[in-house]
């Protein structure tokens, strides 16, 4: 069957609105997550390492807790810990800090190290304490120079 006259100027037209709707930036659709770290970490006179930074989160999905990880690496130490609060998805760009005692990780001193700071989503399995996966949702990995103020 041949389309003549009306039916084809309507296939035309909605082969063309088909063909906007696909050809969208993902932009339009896809949810922007990132974070960033300062470049100085701080160890505090009472042994607390301070890393700070930004984060912006909109997660699409309510269906896991978001948390933000940090770790410091120098030399052969690695010393992880979480943000001070519950990172927000709202969009908005938010300030971070997270501390933690180098009591246990004694070898963290003034000097060069690595940092690794992620936004992740903990996805639980029926509602239990044990976590189904772990997705990244952003993920900012360099150097940064720790400065120790004991």
């Amino acid at each position: 069957m041949a389309l003549t006259g009306p039916r084809m100027a309507l296939s035309a037209f909605s082969a063309l609105a088909a063909a906007a709707v696909f050809a969208t930036p993902a932009t339009a659709t896809s949810y922007t997550n990132t974070i960033s770290v300062q470049p100085y970490v701080h160890i505090t006179p009472d042994g607390t390492i301070t890393l700070s930074g930004t984060y912006v989160c909109n997660d699409p999905s309510p269906a896991g807790a978001v948390q933000l990880m940090t770790v410091v690496v120098q030399d052969s130490v690695r010393l992880g810990s979480n943000a001070d609060e519950e990172p927000v998805c709202d969009g908005a760009v938010h300030e971070w800090d997270s501390h933690a005692r180098i009591a246990w990780t004694p070898g963290l001193h003034a000097g060069e190290a690595g940092v690794e700071a992620r936004l992740q989503r903990v996805n639980r399995a029926g509602g239990g304490i044990m976590p189904k996966s772990i997705d990244t949702l952003a993920e900012d990995v360099h150097g940064v120079e720790v400065v120790d103020h004991r």
